[in-house]
């Protein structure tokens, strides 16, 4: 019984560092870009979406689907700096340990 009592401490903690982590996740902020930087999406740690910034000279009537692709690029940029971050953190959380294909964490 005194295994499953430090399980129980030892899983309870992790869950303490888990709830820490996402608030700090929270607070993040990454920018994407695309154009050279003329289009720049920023996102949160949790992939909400904080700002986007368009360069005023991409506003072209005529071509609306280049710009559309830009600000797709940018944001795809931004989500995969957060996505980085994230796997840091975690790796700092789990010290070093590998999760299994397919795992992601928080679960």
């Amino acid at each position: 019984m005194k295994n499953l009592g430090a399980m129980m401490k030892s899983a309870q903690q992790m869950q303490d560092k888990m709830k820490s982590l996402q608030d700090e996740l929270a607070t993040v902020e990454v920018t994407g870009s695309s154009g050279g930087g003329m289009v720049e999406v920023t996102l949160s740690g949790k992939h909400d979406t904080r700002a986007v910034k368009i360069d005023p000279s991409l506003i072209v009537a005529d071509e609306v689907e280049v710009l559309e692709d830009l600000i797709a690029a940018a944001f795809n940029d931004a989500k995969s700096k957060v996505e980085t971050v994230m796997q840091e953190k975690m790796s700092e959380l789990t010290g070093g340990l590998q999760l299994p294909p397919g795992m992601t964490l928080p679960f």
